[in-house]
């Protein structure tokens, strides 16, 4: 496939995933490999206050004294992906993601397929850290039970129980769990570990935290 080789030669991130599963013009070009080598995704601040904006009610179970701590939007060339909002504890250290509960929200702009995002949930957790075909394979099985085919306005929100599991609800509705600790760590790491592909969107997530 085009898309294996391109990820093979270094470009193996995030927005060129997401635009995949997007179907877009743009994005099918650039995995036949005729988009402009400048060509590249951008994840920008959304202005709005992050101090302004109320708890959604379906994390005031979980996370009752959560504040947002940042949103982002992953564009690319024009077009709208998602809209990203990071809600965080108090006591929330950015460095220490792992240890702490929060919760990841993030809102299409246009559809994406189910199994893809699985998939490239996978290559992305494998940037973090290596792990073997077989917990590759069981983590894309789990997740392809929990991710459906997206459409614009959906809102699939991951909160991250450290040490425990990590719960999906899709549309403020209970959509299951994946109760593994390791799975949990490196999912939410897509968007908030070091070795993310976007650090322009963990900059903004991560903006009303300490280091």
């Amino acid at each position: 496939m085009h898309a294996h080789s391109i990820w093979a030669r270094g470009t193996k991130t995030l927005k060129v995933w997401l635009l995949n599963l997007a179907g877009s013009t743009a994005a099918m070009a650039l995995l036949a490999g005729t988009v402009p080598a400048t060509a590249h995704a951008q994840a920008t601040a959304n202005a709005t206050s992050v101090n302004t904006v109320a708890l959604p009610g379906e994390l005031q179970a979980d996370l009752p004294a959560a504040r947002l701590a940042g949103t982002a939007r992953l564009t690319f060339w024009g077009l709208d992906i998602y809209n990203a909002a990071l809600w965080v504890p108090p006591d929330f250290q950015s460095a220490r993601y792992p240890q702490h509960p929060f919760a990841l929200q993030l809102t299409y702009l246009r559809s994406l397929d189910g199994a893809a995002i699985t998939k490239r949930s996978i290559d992305e957790m494998l940037r973090q850290v290596k792990f073997t075909p077989e917990r590759a394979q069981a983590w894309q099985t789990a997740m392809a039970a929990i991710f459906p085919d997206g459409k614009s306005g959906d809102r699939i929100t991951g909160i991250h129980k450290p040490g425990v599991a990590a719960s999906f609800l899709l549309n403020g509705k209970p959509r299951g769990d994946i109760a593994d600790a390791e799975f949990a760590r490196l999912f939410f790491g897509i968007w908030l570990s070091d070795a993310t592909s976007e650090p322009a969107m963990r900059k903004a997530l991560l903006a009303q935290t300490a280091p």
